[in-house]
């Protein structure tokens, strides 16, 4: 599954915060340990905010923290907020899907969309983190 830029940004913070919810970290510390755009990944930030799963605190000592519930919030949870999920047409049919092979074509890739919707359901931010490598894990600092 290939994920837009802001998804996989969105990704990489979230959890990096996650890690440590009573840790505030600024967007550049996250956008320089991931090597991504720091513009970008505040609006990212914005976005997660507004879903109520990160917080943030201006000024000195503040930055962004993790404030969803690590068990109940999912992969899905987040991806969602960037990706399109059951909505592969436009407002105009794709050509070649009206014909048989099309039609078959569009179910198997629905059944993929599907699966791939499930399990990142099935797997919690906690879930997530407990899975990673111990020196891979979030720093804790």
């Amino acid at each position: 599954m290939k994920l837009n830029r802001a998804t996989r940004y969105a990704l990489y913070a979230l959890l990096e915060l996650a890690g440590d919810p009573e840790k505030h970290l600024s967007a550049t510390e996250i956008a320089q340990k991931y090597e991504i755009s720091v513009n970008h990944l505040v609006k990212v930030l914005h976005d997660l905010s507004r879903a109520r799963l990160v917080g943030s605190i201006r000024g000195a000592g503040g930055g962004h923290r993790f404030i969803g519930n690590p068990r109940r919030t999912t992969l899905y949870d987040v991806v969602s907020i960037f990706e399109d999920f059951g909505n592969d047409q436009g407002p105009l049919p794709e050509p070649g899907t009206d014909t048989e092979i099309g039609q078959a074509l569009g179910l198997v890739l629905k059944e993929i969309d599907d699966i791939t919707e499930a399990t990142l359901r099935s797997i919690s931010i906690s879930t997530f983190l407990k899975t990673m490598p111990v020196s891979e894990k979030p720093s804790k600092n």
